[in-house]
């Protein structure tokens, strides 16, 4: 039997983590909904998210792989120690939501490599604005072309993980993280040297409580879970490769939060000062990526280089994302299935790649096809990122809360555990506070708050 893999140090199993958590969540979507919420107030409350449900829950799912040494599903498997426990149903969530996310996850780097491509070339040069808005939807509506790229991105990414977790996943994330917050410093500096941009900085880290609503509270917990990573298999099945009582599991937990806090913090410091220098609305929402920031290079001196640096920086954080999703799903395959590792990573990059036809198709010819007033697109991320996530989360939590029992859990977590390790004080939080909070927004992601 191949003696199983693991991470070769903490640097790579903190890169590698953080690269599973700092995706598009980070780029896009934390900026946007900042914009829409009113900036500082909204930003302050995410901080509260991430520090008081973030941190204790991915902590859980990461001693959960520790512990049960495989990924999710055979890990649930391990701690409960049979395979009809109900609680197995959290392996299932994860790895079902991980599969879900995948198959429009690829496309969406694939626009990002378009868009790439489009700024490296000079497209946009000389455009109106309502041209390089117009210019996404045209973009998105030729499937030939989003496949293409499609095809390209998953080839790259099942080539990393099937090298494996040390020579494949830790090798590449210890480029491409540092990598990436290279570029954000670089962005960061050019932005905030424009003139005016210390309004757009002021605007977004100056709280303005009058601003904040229920519903941006509520988008604030949606976006730590959407952001981290919870719920999506990723916490298990990466904390499955450390060794056994000899890793910091919640000191490691605590540094990957803290660095996609870090990264989503640092990209809106780079968005708002350069919209704002350039009079362009902030509150301009998921169109922000591929309308907003393409007309903001337009405008800007050396732009095209700017944008280039930019959309390549997002390409980076998609990546180190879909590395880590593509390795959960692979390395499950592998161990119900009992194929070779690199055989599992390359059928199941090519059957996410194949689902991706009919996600890229909906944003074209299949565009007027709906289901519960969506297309298929906003569908399955519905599914995925408003159900699956939060009730995979909830499970998180009771499961170390009650049933492995907050006692056992934290005596099993805080072995290895160096600079923190979980107080007694998170026992209501894991067991009540946090079920709770969840549950709020599982009731607003089906309509019923």
């Amino acid at each position: 039997m191949t003696a199983r893999e693991s991470w070769g140090s903490r640097f790579g199993f903190i890169m590698a983590t953080a690269g599973f958590s700092i995706g598009l969540g980070n780029i896009w979507r934390f900026s946007y909904l900042a914009g829409q919420n009113g900036g500082g107030a909204w930003v302050l409350v995410y901080l509260l998210c991430a520090m008081l449900i973030g941190i204790p829950l991915f902590t859980a799912e990461i001693a959960m792989g520790r512990k049960g040494q495989a990924m999710p599903i055979s890990a649930l498997r391990n701690l409960t120690g049979r395979k009809g426990s109900f609680w197995n149903l959290i392996g299932w969530l994860g790895i079902t939501a991980a599969a879900l996310i995948m198959t429009y996850y690829l496309m969406l780097i694939a626009w990002i490599v378009g868009y790439l491509v489009m700024i490296g070339s000079g497209h946009f040069t000389g455009m109106s604005t309502d041209q390089v808005t117009a210019a996404f939807p045209a973009f998105i509506a030729r499937p030939g072309l989003v496949f293409f790229y499609t095809v390209l991105v998953g080839a790259a990414t099942a080539a990393i993980v099937a090298a494996g977790v040390q020579k494949g996943i830790e090798r590449a994330s210890k480029i491409m993280m540092p990598a990436l917050f290279i570029l954000l410093f670089l962005l960061l500096i050019r932005s905030l040297t424009f003139p005016g941009a210390m309004a757009g900085l002021s605007w977004y880290l100056k709280p303005d409580f009058s601003k904040l609503s229920a519903a941006a509270v509520l988008a604030a917990l949606g976006q730590c879970f959407f952001s981290i990573g919870i719920g999506m298999a990723g916490g298990i099945g990466f904390g499955s490769y450390l060794k056994p009582r000899e890793s910091d599991v919640p000191g490691n937990a605590a540094t990957v939060v803290v660095f996609d806090t870090f990264a989503a913090l640092l990209v809106g410091a780079v968005i708002f000062p350069a919209l704002f220098a350039f009079g362009l609305q902030p509150d301009s929402g998921p169109g922000l990526l591929f309308a907003t920031m393409p007309n903001l290079f337009d405008k800007m001196p050396a732009g095209q280089f700017f944008g280039g640096l930019f959309f390549l920086l997002v390409l980076l954080a998609g990546l180190t994302s879909a590395i880590a999703l593509v390795e959960c799903l692979a390395a499950t395959v592998s161990e119900l299935a009992g194929i070779p590792r690199k055989a599992s990573t390359w059928i199941t990059a090519a059957v996410l790649i194949l689902l991706q036809v009919p996600i890229i198709l909906s944003q074209g010819p299949w565009a007027d096809i709906k289901v519960a007033g969506r297309d298929l697109f906003g569908l399955v991320d519905w599914i995925s990122g408003d159900i699956f996530l939060p009730v995979g989360g909830i499970l998180v939590a009771l499961f170390a809360g009650w049933v492995w029992g907050f006692r056992p859990f934290r005596e099993d977590a805080n072995q290895g555990a160096t600079w923190l390790k979980i107080p007694t004080a998170w026992s209501p939080f894991i067991r009540f506070v946090i079920p709770a909070t969840v549950g709020i927004i599982l009731l607003r992601g089906v309509g019923l708050l």
